[in-house]
């Protein structure tokens, strides 16, 4: 009997070591993976310290404040770039030496509550990577405050090439040609081969970056998208544009499509080729402006005039080829434009022969006033190179001020 009890006993005393032992397996277990959890929550949240340790999500780096603070001299006028619909440009360095432009998105452009698509947002465009695009290298979020940053371009933008007076920075043509065909294979990639399709809403010379070799990169691709809803709509109310860049009907119906890219981009190639700006500046109504002037050459068979005046030893045919698919891009119907697939083969074959453009949209012209009335008719919120429109059918002045790069 007592060995018996004794053998019981000892039965019990295993039994709740094990359960004991099995109980402290789980607890620290459990322990474990809160604190590994925990870690990894705190390193996707933790904003990088310096530019050596930087947080990765992704191809996305997470700045914290001071970080950039340091490198722009506390976001200083002297370290000013330019501003545009999206917000404010700064240029900075890092403390590794990589220099960097800073953008201050304006808190008008999104709410407290989409600040965590936003954060999504960022990161798929960061993973955007194409050798004519400009680097999204990462972003801060602190409180309500969204910057992001990006490769430091030094050439500066393309306006200040073609529009500068003093004509202190020149492009020859065949700059020009290839500034042409990257912008193209740029937007190739946002329409058609990026894992997101993307469509630019904005695109101008003043947003075409210039590198030491003369080789074009598309800023501000996906801000729309970022701050104007989703790249697939095909009607918004909140339209994101610039003067004398705007397809007509984006800007008077909100249509958004590839089409109005491609209006865009023929803009940009009129100016590449003649060195002058679509629209004024400071007269936004102008009775003649480029579309007009071009198209008018164009039906006299006079174009070739049009090349800029700075430009020596061009190929006339190639010159008048560009004008001739500029103009095929700014046709006033959407359908009438070419894709962008089709362009580069335009650019890239000669034999390839081209249709006969159909009137441009005039729309920035004197000759459809109907049409400046209707601009009128919307509300315009203004800054120094773009505008944003919204459906509020309240009549404003219409004002606008001398453009700068983003």
């Amino acid at each position: 009997m007592i060995h018996a009890g004794r053998k019981r006993t000892a039965v019990r005393i295993s039994a709740s070591l094990a359960c004991s032992i099995v109980f402290m397996l789980i607890i620290s277990g459990s322990v474990f993976i809160c604190l590994k959890r925990r870690k990894s929550s705190r390193e996707q949240n933790t904003p990088i310290i310096g530019a050596p340790n930087r947080i990765q999500r992704g191809k996305c780096a997470v700045f914290d404040l001071p970080t950039l603070k340091n490198a722009t001299d506390n976001f200083s006028n002297s370290n000013k770039l330019g501003e545009g619909g999206f917000g404010t440009v700064y240029k900075g360095k890092l403390s590794d030496g990589q220099e960097i432009a800073v953008k201050k998105l304006s808190q008008a452009q999104y709410t407290r509550e989409g600040l965590s698509q936003l954060h999504n947002e960022v990161q798929l465009l960061a993973e955007l990577q194409h050798k004519n695009f400009v680097r999204l290298l990462g972003f801060c979020s602190h409180q309500d405050e969204i910057m992001l940053v990006y490769e430091h371009i030094k050439s500066g933008s393309l306006d200040k090439f073609l529009f500068d007076t003093s004509r202190e920075k020149t492009l020859n043509w065949e700059q020009r040609y290839n500034i042409i065909l990257g912008i193209a294979k740029g937007i190739l990639y946002l329409h058609e081969d990026s894992s997101i399709r993307i469509i630019h809403r904005d695109l101008k010379a003043n947003n075409i970056l210039l590198d030491e070799k003369m080789n074009p990169k598309i800023a501000d691709f996906g801000l729309a998208r970022l701050l104007g809803g989703g790249h697939t709509q095909t009607k918004t109310a909140r339209v994101v544009g610039t003067y004398g860049y705007m397809a007509p009907e984006y800007a008077l119906s909100g249509k958004v499509s590839p089409k109005i890219d491609i209006f865009s981009f023929g803009v940009l190639v009129l100016e590449i080729v003649t060195g002058r700006r679509n629209s004024s500046s400071d007269n936004t109504y102008s009775a003649v402006n480029l579309l007009t002037e071009v198209w008018n050459c164009w039906t006299k068979g006079t174009a070739l005039q049009l090349a800029d005046q700075s430009l020596d030893g061009y190929s006339t045919s190639r010159v008048l080829r560009c004008i001739h698919i500029g103009l095929l891009c700014v046709q006033e119907i959407p359908v009438d434009r070419p894709s962008i697939s089709s362009v580069i083969l335009m650019l890239t074959r000669r034999r390839i022969e081209l249709q006969e453009p159909r009137e441009p949209a005039f729309f920035f012209g004197g000759d459809f006033s109907s049409v400046s009335q209707q601009y009128r008719h919307r509300n315009y919120m203004y800054d120094k190179s773009s505008v944003i429109v919204e459906d509020r059918f309240s009549v404003n002045d219409v004002t606008n001020t001398d453009p700068c790069p983003r």
